[in-house]
């Protein structure tokens, strides 16, 4: 059986930076963590994924079919994007989330149908903003927004769910809020996902796999346990770190270490 999400030899950016020969596969159901520094390619690579950005080499393939071969509309049937960036307009809650409906209009469809009412409610309850429908985007607060753009990404009911940094610029107790309801959407509804995430901690945390990128490559990928350790972290990012094992959870912790300290454990 395939890989539901199978990345061979792909290659994609811009003029002057270009990933090169990206080759990582996921299987239906996984949380899958993108690491690396900043400017290593997290971004790009989910622009090449979603067909953003073209493919110079190789290919996407979800559940065995080219994701490069389908169209817009197709294509977001199968997987949906939660930017770590919305424009927060005059636009109600429940309108904004209505939009991850737009894929699944027939021809000549021109009004949401009751079902697509249904779904978007569905969303907005487990994504606990229901009770904030009726009041604007502009008018909430960030954590209420991402909880609302990842709403509306599933309503677009996707197999694959695409998450670009969701917890930048949120506190810890927001941080904590939307991780624990993907990892819930993932184990519940077997959602899989793949998400772009900054904070090692949070990734070793939350994820089931991670693939490091550097310098547009793929540095190491394989369980937290695999990819965060104390060498491939100081290599990728010129920084001194210890990694020791949460005593709850028992995955990866990843310490920073202050000059100032080095300085005097080197004395």
């Amino acid at each position: 059986m395939p890989a539901f999400l199978k990345i061979k030899d792909f290659s994609c950016g811009y003029d002057k930076f270009v990933l090169k020969g990206i080759n990582f596969e996921m299987e239906r159901g996984e949380l899958t963590g993108i690491v690396g520094p900043n400017g290593s390619g997290k971004t790009t690579l989910f622009r090449g994924i979603t067909g953003e950005l073209e493919a110079k080499e190789g290919s996407v393939d979800l559940n065995g079919k080219s994701l490069q071969s389908m169209s817009f509309k197709e294509k977001a049937k199968h997987l949906a994007v939660v930017s770590q960036h919305i424009t927060a307009t005059d636009i109600t809650v429940e309108d904004y989330v209505l939009m991850g409906r737009l894929p699944h209009r027939k021809k000549f469809q021109f009004f949401e149908t009751s079902e697509d009412y249904r779904i978007a409610y569905e969303y907005m309850k487990l994504t606990n903003v229901y009770h904030l429908k009726d009041k604007f985007m502009s008018k909430i607060s960030g954590g209420e927004q991402q909880l609302t753009n990842i709403a509306r990404a599933l309503a677009q009911q996707p197999e694959l769910l695409l998450l670009d940094e969701p917890t930048s610029h949120l506190d810890i107790t927001h941080q904590v809020q939307i991780l624990n309801l993907i990892q819930k959407l993932n184990h519940e509804m077997n959602l899989s996902v793949l998400m772009i995430i900054h904070d090692l901690n949070l990734a070793g945390e939350y994820c089931d796999y991670l693939v490091m990128l550097n310098d547009g490559e793929v540095h190491k990928k394989g369980t937290p346990e695999d990819v965060l350790n104390y060498k491939d972290i100081e290599d990728v990012y010129k920084t001194v770190v210890v990694v020791k094992q949460n005593p709850v959870s028992k995955k990866p912790a990843v310490f920073l270490v202050s000059e100032k300290i080095l300085k005097q454990v080197e004395n």
